[in-house]
C-alpha cells in the first residue's frame, strides 16, 4: 500500500507540473502537440490505474481489520478460562440437589419445552400461564429498577438491524454464522439490544455535557449458537431465542473505569433483589471475547443442575466500537471531537435467571416461593402446581 501511494503521489506531482507546462504551451502556440496530448493521456491512465489498485488494497485492509479484536486492558488476567478470577460473591449458595428447573417448570405447568421444539426446534422454550407472567414480571421489574433508581433512559429499538450495525458493535463479520439473517433484505435479528442501542449514536458527535449517558432496553435475542456443539443445552441453559434487559453506556475515556464498575453494580443489584446467590468473575484474556477490553461475568448458583450460570456479561469496549461505528463527542464547545468509550451489560438475561429462581426457591410441596421484590409484579408470592392453588 505504501509503495503504491508513493507512486501515485509521484504521478500526481508530475501531472501538476505537466499542467503548468501545458498552460505555457497553450499560451505560446494555442494548442498542445499530439505527442504531448498522448503523454498526458498515458499519465492520466497511470494515475487512474494506481487509484483503482490503491482502493482495492485499502478495501481489503479494512476488511481484514474488521477481524482484529480489541486490545485487553492491563488488569485483565493472562490465560484461558481456567484463569478467570472470582472478585466477589454475594449470598450463600444452597447445597447441590433438588429438581432441575425443567422438571419444576413442567410440574408447575409454566414451561413447555416439547411444544417449543415442535414449533421451532430445540432451543425455543414456551412459557405458559404463570410462566409467561413471570417473564413479563421480571422484564418490568428490571426496567423499572434501572430507570427509576439507576438513572437509565429506556429505549425500545427495532428487533432487526442492518449489516452495518452488526459490524459497528463487532458481531460481524467474524460471527456471522451465529446470527439469524433475513433474505433478501440482508437484515439481522438482534443477538442483543447492545447492537441497536449502541448504534443509536452511529456517525454522531455527542455534546460532552450529556455524558455519561446510559440506556436500558428490553428485546428478545436471537442466536444460532453455531459454535455451541457439545455444550449443555438442557432446559433453559442454552437457547436460540431468549429475553434480556440490556444496559448500554457512553462516556468520556477518562470516566470509563468508574462507569464500568457502576454498570456492573447495577446488574448485581438485580440479582440481590431477586435474592439469588451470585459471583462476579474477572475474565481472562482467553475468555474475554472479541470486542471487549475488560469483562466481568455475573453467575448465579443453580443447585438443581449444580452449576454456576452466567446471566450477565459486563464489558468495557474502550473506543473499539466507537471507532467502528464512528461515535464521537465534543468535550466542550470548540474542542476537537474524540471517540467515546462504550460499555454494556446484561441487566439481566431471563432464561438462566428463571432457572436459578426455580431451583433455588423450590419447596418440598412442589411450590416455588417468589422473592419479595417480584411479588408486586407477579401478583403472588408463590407458584404452585396445577390443582394445588
Amino acid at each position: 500500500r505504501r509503495a503504491l501511494a508513493g507512486q501515485l503521489d509521484q504521478l500526481k506531482a508530475e501531472r501538476n507540473e505537466a499542467a503548468k507546462a501545458d498552460a505555457r504551451l497553450m499560451k505560446e502556440k494555442g494548442e498542445l502537440p499530439t505527442t504531448v496530448r498522448e503523454q498526458r493521456r498515458k499519465l492520466g491512465e497511470g494515475i487512474a490505474g494506481l487509484e483503482t489498485q490503491l482502493r482495492d488494497i485499502e478495501a481489503e485492509l479494512e476488511r481484514k481489520a474488521l477481524y482484529v479484536p480489541n486490545l485487553p486492558l492491563p488488569e485483565v488476567p493472562d490465560g484461558d478460562e481456567s484463569h478467570n478470577k472470582v472478585v466477589r460473591t454475594w449470598g450463600e449458595p444452597a447445597p447441590r440437589g433438588g429438581k432441575a428447573h425443567w422438571e419444576i417448570g413442567e410440574q408447575l405447568g409454566i414451561l413447555d419445552l416439547a411444544r417449543g421444539a415442535k414449533l421451532s426446534g430445540s432451543g425455543f422454550p414456551v412459557f405458559v400461564g404463570m410462566g409467561s407472567t413471570l417473564v413479563r414480571a421480571l422484564i418490568n421489574f428490571m426496567l423499572d429498577l434501572h430507570t427509576r433508581e439507576h438513572g437509565y433512559v429506556e429505549v425500545e429499538p427495532p428487533f432487526v438491524v442492518r449489516r452495518e450495525m452488526m459490524v459497528g458493535t463487532g458481531q460481524l463479520p467474524k460471527f456471522e454464522e451465529d446470527a439469524y439473517r433475513t433474505e433478501p433484505d440482508d437484515l439481522f435479528l438482534v443477538p442483543t439490544a447492545e447492537v441497536p442501542v449502541t448504534n443509536l449514536h452511529r456517525d454522531e458527535i455527542l455534546d460532552g455535557a450529556i455524558l455519561p449517558r446510559g440506556y436500558v432496553s428490553y428485546t428478545p435475542c436471537f442466536r444460532r449458537e453455531a459454535g455451541a456443539a457439545g455444550k449443555d443445552t438442557r432446559g433453559l441453559l442454552r437457547v436460540h431465542q431468549f429475553d434480556k434487559v440490556e444496559l448500554v453506556r457512553f462516556c468520556r475515556p477518562a470516566d470509563s473505569p468508574a462507569e464500568h464498575e457502576k454498570m456492573t453494580g447495577d446488574a448485581e443489584d438485580v440479582l440481590r433483589r431477586l435474592e439469588l446467590p451470585y459471583r462476579v468473575l474477572l475474565m481472562a484474556i482467553g475468555d474475554l471475547g472479541f470486542a471487549a477490553a475488560k469483562k466481568y461475568d455475573l453467575e448465579v448458583w443453580a443447585p438443581g443442575v449444580g452449576q454456576w450460570l452466567e446471566v450477565s456479561s459486563s464489558s468495557s469496549f474502550t473506543d473499539y466500537q466507537a471507532r467502528r461505528a464512528n461515535i464521537r463527542c465534543r468535550p466542550k464547545p470548540g474542542d476537537k471531537p474524540e471517540f467515546v468509550h462504550t460499555l454494556n451489560a446484561s441487566g439481566v438475561a431471563l432464561p438462566r435467571t428463571i432457572a436459578a429462581l426455580l431451583e433455588t426457591r423450590q419447596q418440598a410441596d412442589g411450590s416455588v416461593t417468589i422473592p419479595a421484590a417480584l411479588v408486586p409484579y407477579l401478583g403472588t408470592d408463590r407458584l404452585v402446581p396445577p390443582g394445588d392453588g
